[in-house]
């Protein structure tokens, strides 16, 4: 463990006018505080708090910042309170341990829903001051530094947490060099026998090639010298998880992979940048396509520097980033790089972000989407390579790697967007689907009346793109889900003997936190809330009671003991619609759906009807319904509707084909169904398949009872 003299030295190195005694008092409280409790490895708990202090002292961080990495777990795991802290050590560091503590008790691994919740509230937490992330990813590097300790199941629980959650979002700070840490020691945790072969294949690399790193930096070199620049030139060869991801997106062999050496060139000037630029260039042939401007066009994080990659020595491809020591100080540190220290005073860094703008850049348009798409928003957009694209006035549009001309319709205004008929790129009208690339110049035609296509949500890549087509079909599909959110309801309240009133749907509504019954009613129509979970809430006891499962020779009520029953093949009604019974002599009852046309005919024998309605319970799903689909010609299009059946925990019982063109198939699939509510959860999830153009229930008059 670090000596608390040694810590306050390390941080004097950068800072000699240090508060020694605040963090030589914070040392003493946290070894107190934390005094005979161990971690998994055995060792004394406060040399955790100790080494994430050392952590940060590498990014030259301020007092508070490193007094709050001693006692970030006083809190949480001693008999510390947030006053104590505060009397101690001021109210800023009590602010910042508190702010920690809650972080680590958001569980951000958790449900997917919850996640979204937690996602938010890590984004408030920084939005408050975002030193809170800084010593928590320091918190989080350290753990995953000692991870061995732990039992594999908890191994593999953080790794992946690490992987999805923080290592992201040390890259989007601009941290790089601890997102390529904290992937790494993922990767070793996941996936050790993939990081063991790309370490050998190293290994057999060096043996067969040499030391490629030293000799193409002694060639950079030489080049500079001739054109009399003075810079630094480093080089490396990238980390495992870099590479194992790049042969896994390109689908490459570790042989055929070009690019694992990375090299950095850093000068004094960004005249130098581009001289070097220029040299290098003249030097070695540029790779098409993998050149990027950062200083012309920086990073929101703040992060400059231009990247190109060129065929060097051998023909082996290797990149290269060229930028001024403050452009390194920046990349290094990232948006840290704000509270940075040097020789006692705040450290003025020209290209050092202001933490407050870049959190409201992030934030700014995640309260208007529920938790689902903020998290799609974070996971996204948070979290991705930036191209830069420009409107026809020479506006710079900012989006995420993969974005599309959708995407950049609604970046400039959700109206343009839903407006969106084509899209010209550099000139040329291109699909919607087309990816954009950096410096692109993007215009988008649009057209009174248009609306934006239920296509359109697997086309585009941003969050508020998605939010903003999901929102607009949901306004457009309202009316049509209310009306069948009420059929729904109403099934379902007559299952428990109710009635589905204007009051009764109300109260349920405010129950469950919608705006009102009209809201509740489009969400049940919809699939987003199932009609069984209004009545639960409503009638506990009651739903509680009709989970019994019905006898499925005998589910409905108003027949006598010994009269047999089936359903119409000609309208296949289900629990939950309403039915009648018409009797045949020698046949017993046949069941109809109410609305059946081949009722017409019995409509002067009225002493053949039987008035009939389900049993309330849980149907058995033994009721076959035809589905009647019209499908894309392509491979694989067919097994995946019958893989999302599936997944409804609905049977096929048979398929068969009605019409076969180049482009597409009419299908008629019969399904056994449980009740009218299963039925719509499958047509709700077949209606959002790309593939599946139309999907409605099939019919069939001609076939007699």
């Amino acid at each position: 463990m670090i000596d608390v003299e040694d810590l306050i030295a390390l941080v004097r190195n950068y800072n000699p006018r240090c508060n020694g005694d605040l963090i030589r008092r914070a040392y003493a409280y946290g070894l107190k505080m934390h005094e005979g409790q161990t971690r998994k490895s055995g060792e004394p708990y406060f040399t955790h708090p100790v080494a994430v202090a050392a952590i940060l002292t590498e990014q030259r961080l301020d007092d508070a910042t490193i007094v709050t990495a001693l006692l970030h777990d006083t809190i949480e795991d001693t008999r510390s309170t947030f006053s104590d802290i505060a009397t101690q050590f001021g109210e800023e560091v009590a602010e910042l341990v508190d702010g920690v503590t809650k972080l680590t008790n958001l569980q951000l691994g958790s449900a997917q829903t919850q996640q979204a919740e937690n996602f938010r509230k890590l984004f408030m937490a920084m939005s408050k001051d975002l030193r809170v992330i800084l010593v928590k990813l320091a918190d989080r590097l350290h753990n995953m530094r000692t991870i061995r300790s732990m039992k594999p199941e908890k191994q593999a629980q953080k790794a992946r947490e690490t992987m999805e959650i923080f290592a992201p979002l040390a890259g989007r700070m601009g941290m790089q060099w601890m997102r390529e840490e904290l992937e790494d020691l993922s990767f070793k945790v996941l996936n050790p026998e993939a990081r063991n072969s790309i370490i050998r294949r190293f290994l057999t690399l060096q043996r067969e090639t040499g030391d490629v790193v030293h000799k193409i930096t002694g060639d950079i070199r030489h080049e500079l010298e001739k054109a009399q620049i003075e810079a630094d030139v480093y080089g490396r060869a990238k980390k495992p998880y870099s590479i194992w991801r790049k042969m896994q997106e390109k689908d490459l062999a570790f042989s055929r992979l070009s690019d694992i050496y990375g090299f950095r060139v850093i000068c004094d000037s960004v005249a130098d940048c581009y001289r070097i630029l220029g040299v290098i260039h003249q030097r070695w042939r540029a790779v098409p396509g993998r050149f990027k401007d950062y200083i012309s066009q920086p990073k929101s994080n703040g992060y400059r520097s231009i990247h190109t990659t060129v065929s060097g020595r051998d023909g082996k491809r290797v990149e290269v980033q060229i930028r001024t020591r403050q452009m390194h100080e920046v990349a290094e540190a990232g948006v840290a790089a704000h509270w940075s220290y040097r020789e006692g005073v705040r450290a003025q860094n020209p290209f050092a972000v202001d933490p407050a703008k870049w959190i409201a850049s992030l934030t700014e348009r995640l309260d208007e989407e529920d938790h689902d798409e903020f998290l799609e928003n974070v996971k996204l957009e948070m979290y991705s390579d930036q191209v830069f694209c420009f409107t026809p006035k020479g506006d710079v549009v900012q989006l995420p790697r993969g974005a599309t001309p959708l995407d950049f319709a609604y970046a400039i205004h959700t109206r343009i967007g839903n407006g969106t008929v084509s899209a010209k790129v550099d000139g040329i009208r291109v699909p919607l689907w087309t990816r954009l690339k950096n410096g692109q110049s993007v215009e988008i035609i649009t057209a009174e009346g248009q609306r934006p296509q239920a296509s359109w949500i697997d086309i585009v890549t941003t969050g508020r793109a998605k939010a903003a087509i999901r929102r607009s079909l949901r306004e457009e599909d309202r009316g049509r889900f209310v009306k069948l959110g009420m059929e729904l309801a109403r099934a379902a309240f007559d299952h428990v003997g109710k009635k589905a009133t204007d009051k009764a749907l109300r109260t349920a509504a405010k129950t469950m936190g919608l705006a009102d019954e009209t809201d509740l009613l489009a969400r049940i129509g919809s699939a987003e809330v199932a009609a069984r979970r209004v009545v639960e809430t409503l009638y506990p006891e009651l739903a509680m009671a009709t989970t019994e499962v019905v006898d499925a020779k005998r589910p409905v009520v108003g027949m006598e003991n010994d009269q047999s029953i089936r359903r119409a093949p000609c309208c296949q009604p289900l629990p939950g619609e309403r039915i009648v019974g018409i009797t045949y002599r020698g046949q017993g009852v046949v069941m109809h759906a109410i609305d059946c046309p081949a009722l017409e005919e019995f409509e002067t024998q009225t002493e053949r009807w039987v008035d009939l309605h389900w049993k309330a319970g849980r149907h058995a799903p033994v009721n076959t319904v035809s589905l009647e689909l019209t499908i894309s010609n392509d491979a694989g299009v067919l097994g995946r509707i019958c893989t999302l059946i599936g997944e409804q925990k609905a049977n096929i019982s048979d398929l068969r084909f009605t019409d076969r063109k180049p482009d597409f198939y009419r299908v008629i699939v019969d399904v056994d169904l449980r009740d009218v509510e299963h039925l719509h959860m499958i047509m709700t999830a077949l209606e959002a398949e790309t593939d599946v153009a139309q999907v409605s229930r099939h019919r069939d008059a001609t076939r007699k009872p």
